[in-house]
């Protein structure tokens, strides 16, 4: 796992008719992700403590596989059903982790 990486993306949805749109857009934006290559998977998580607070967080097998995905021309129209939900209430809509160990 070391040298993975996790890229997660910050979503929110106010109410829970939005709630029912993210997750149908994350499922569409997963369906077009499928099979794309150095992509290990994603999940779609929800904070506990503000159930508006989601983020989709992806597995790449590396920063370069990630990045590769990033620059093609694809990315922004694959994952345009998600962009409408990005939670601006967060100083960046994104983060980028590499995996420094795991068990």
């Amino acid at each position: 796992m070391p040298g993975e990486v996790r890229v997660v993306v910050y979503q929110a949805a106010l109410d829970e008719g939005q709630l029912a749109e993210v997750r149908a857009a994350y499922h569409e934006v997963s369906r077009r992700l499928a099979g794309v290559p150095g992509m290990l998977g994603n999940e779609l998580l929800r904070s506990r403590f503000d159930p508006s607070a989601l983020a989709v967080m992806s597995r790449w097998e590396s920063l370069q596989a990630f990045r590769a995905w990033e620059a093609s021309t694809g990315h922004r129209e694959d994952t345009a059903p998600l962009r409408p939900y990005r939670d601006t209430r967060t100083p960046s809509p994104f983060a980028v982790y590499e995996v420094d160990a795991a068990y």
